[in-house]
């Protein structure tokens, strides 16, 4: 045993050597990734930690710590009717409509009050993928037959993909339910108090990150042009709850939980979307991995393209509603309409960054079953639906 640990050890030393000895420092393009890496990290940290995920780290601590767990059970817990679970775990993060990375403490918090991984899966994919402005863009941009198609199968898909990840560790399920101790389930305060403490933090992260009007929707318009002062109200609201409904404890708590919750995630996704930059750069620039080798590779309607497209596409990182002039780009170069939808289904949902997470949460079986899924559902549907676009 100690012989094939040092074994290990000077194997690890001896590789760590070689990749440090034949590193292509001054090579064009590799010095052009690393700075890609570096631009992409700093573009998230400026955009997405301060509006994106500190409120989200905070909505998570909340619903840690007030939310109570017979509540979580009644509605998204292993024994709750299907229809009212996965009606709920959809609704509930199609609501939020947030990008991969900022759904992740949420889905963490309630995974771990006990809901049942159906339903949190459910969530985790509903929460990114069914975002009402990008289908609207999307209808508006590449079609209304390719919004429709990505609005039914977002819909479709997380349910389904929660129902599959239910019937694939349902026996772990059943294990977890046994060993979890349900506590006295007393109420502190009034429920409509905590709603209300969630729902106003919900409201600065969703009017915080409001989208610039892409669309000619009057309502659209004037919510863009008010989100400031709406996520001004909500955060104030917001205060002023913390200070008159809860404890200087129940504050405490708060506050170390939505801490707990930003030390564990926070570094696994800017160590993650610095490997995406790495791997595939800014939108217009170039990563490692040539931009035009993925563009030859989704080109047409074929089944290996629309795999390539939700492959990709589930790696890489997209902002809320990047997705779209992104595939615009792409089909303007011959990308076909089923490979165009399998990134819509895919990319969206999924990043590099977010699987980093999920693992942390989920382990490594359960996460790849989870991008496996999404992947395989996005190949399988684009596919079909690239067949009858091209009819």
């Amino acid at each position: 045993m100690k012989d094939h640990k040092e074994l290990t050890i000077f194997g690890i030393i001896v590789a760590a050597f070689l990749a440090l000895f034949w590193l292509p420092v001054g090579s064009p393009r590799f010095d052009g990734a690393i700075l890609e890496a570096l631009y992409l990290t700093r573009w998230y940290a400026r955009e997405h930690v301060l509006l994106c995920l500190i409120p989200a780290f905070f909505i998570a601590g909340a619903i840690s710590t007030f939310v109570r767990q017979g509540a979580v059970m009644k509605y998204l817990g292993p024994d709750t009717p299907k229809p009212l679970a996965y009606g709920v775990a959809s609704v509930s993060g199609s609501i939020l409509a947030v990008c991969s990375c900022t759904v992740l403490p949420l889905f963490m918090g309630i995974y771990r009050l006990g809901a049942g991984l159906g339903p949190a899966t459910a969530f985790l994919y509903s929460g990114p993928a069914i975002n009402v402005l990008a289908i609207i863009m999307t209808s508006r941009i590449l079609g209304l037959e390719i919004g429709i198609a990505r609005a039914v199968g977002a819909v479709s898909f997380a349910v389904i993909i929660g129902l599959m990840m239910h019937f694939l560790f349902r026996k772990e399920q059943l294990e977890r339910k046994g060993k979890m101790i349900l506590p006295d389930d007393v109420a502190v305060r009034p429920l409509w108090q905590d709603a209300s403490f969630i729902g106003a933090q919900i409201g600065v992260l969703v009017f915080a990150n409001w989208a610039p009007a892409q669309t000619d929707s009057g309502i659209w318009v004037a919510v863009a042009g008010a989100k400031w002062i709406l996520s001004g109200l909500f955060l104030a609201a917001t205060l002023w709850m913390t200070w008159r409904w809860f404890s200087k404890d129940e504050r405490k708590e708060w506050l170390e939980s939505s801490w707990g919750f930003a030390k564990q995630i926070l570094p696994l996704l800017l160590g993650g979307v610095m490997v995406a930059g790495f791997l595939l750069g800014r939108v217009g620039h170039e990563g490692i991995v040539p931009s035009q080798w993925i563009a030859d590779s989704v080109g047409g309607n074929s089944l290996l393209s629309t795999f390539v497209a939700s492959f990709v596409g589930a790696f890489m990182y997209f902002a809320t509603l990047t997705e779209v002039p992104i595939l615009q780009g792409l089909m303007g170069n011959g990308m076909g309409a089923g490979p165009a939808l399998a990134l819509l289904l895919a990319g969206p949902a999924l990043s590099l960054p977010s699987m980093l997470v999920i693992h942390g949460v989920m382990g490594t079986r359960k996460t790849v079953a989870f991008v496996t899924l999404v992947i395989i559902m996005a190949t399988i549907v684009g596919y079909a639906y690239g067949m009858f676009a091209g009819a």
